[in-house]
């Protein structure tokens, strides 16, 4: 079994944001990278990156419960301990992944017990083609955390970069275009949404906590 990466471990001194992602290519990792130093740049703010495993029509059990490389798989306590949430996924059809969709539909215990009422969370995604899809896979990811109580947390018009972006970039959250063959690597635009976003969602946990 592969061990977890030491850049991964936690912190348990400081609030964390959790970034919780799906990248079949890469392109979403990066994104949660960025988010991450967004996170980490609000003074007292630890982000926690975590991805979730594929899915297929068949399973194998002997499968690591951890992967290779990358983040650690997600975890309902990863979700618990949270002081709030980055979520991400690359577009299918205009919505998100089966990957992440199958992640929180095991969550029905966090929605029984309230754990994440009340917590901010962000969302970000990327497509192949600038009309791809990102508005409504920004969507999609919401609908699940408002049935959370989380407050959801968007992007706004003071963020110059939304306004000058040409590749991807909205007020739902951050978003990039990676091109049919996902070679298109993250412009400055792109990467300054990212991080702006992190930093939102850090300092809006961190003034709830503070309240």
């Amino acid at each position: 079994m592969a061990a977890r990466p030491k850049t991964y471990s936690r912190y348990s001194d400081m609030p964390e944001i959790l970034v919780l992602y799906y990248s079949r290519y890469g392109t979403l990792e990066a994104m949660a990278q960025h988010i991450a130093r967004g996170i980490e740049s609000v003074d007292g703010m630890q982000a926690r990156l975590r991805t979730v495993p594929p899915v297929a029509p068949t399973h194998d059990p002997r499968a690591d419960s951890i992967p290779a490389h990358g983040a650690p798989y997600a975890t309902l306590d990863d979700l618990k301990e949270c002081a709030g949430l980055a979520l991400g996924s690359p577009t299918y059809f205009g919505n998100m992944a089966a990957e992440l969709k199958y992640f929180l539909d095991t969550t029905s215990p966090l929605w029984l017990s309230g754990q994440l009422a009340g917590k901010p969370a962000v969302v970000f995604a990327s497509t192949a083609s600038m009309h791809g899809g990102q508005e409504t896979t920004l969507l999609s990811m919401m609908l699940p955390l408002l049935h959370h109580g989380m407050l959801l947390v968007g992007l706004p018009y003071s963020e110059s970069a939304l306004m000058r972006t040409h590749g991807g970039g909205s007020p739902y959250g951050a978003s990039h275009v990676a091109g049919f063959n996902n070679d298109r690597p993250l412009d400055t635009d792109e990467t300054e949404l990212c991080r702006a976003l992190g930093r939102r969602v850090a300092d809006i946990a961190k003034r709830l906590q503070h309240s």
